[in-house]
């Protein structure tokens, strides 16, 4: 494996973990309140673009981080709406 791709999977683990805290927070104790729902869905709008554009280049790290930081945002996103 290359550097570039093992740095790309160092980053890509690092970026898609740091919202696993805020669904987890916000499934435990059931409150969104402080919950931006407008940046969450331009978030997921980007993730899913860049998902796409991971798959169009075939890059693991941009698939893979793109591919659970999207589902974790979309999980927020419902959770959002559910506890509004």
């Amino acid at each position: 494996m290359e550097t570039f791709e093992i740095i790309g999977l160092i980053a890509a683990t690092l970026t898609t973990s740091s919202f696993i805290p805020q669904v987890y927070k916000a499934w435990k104790y059931k409150s969104t309140r402080d919950v931006s729902l407008l940046m969450y869905l331009v978030l997921f709008i980007g993730s899913v673009l860049w998902l796409y554009y991971g798959l169009m280049i075939e890059s693991a790290p941009v698939i893979l981080a793109n591919g659970i930081t999207s589902t974790l945002v979309a999980f927020v996103v419902v959770l959002k709406l559910k506890y509004k």
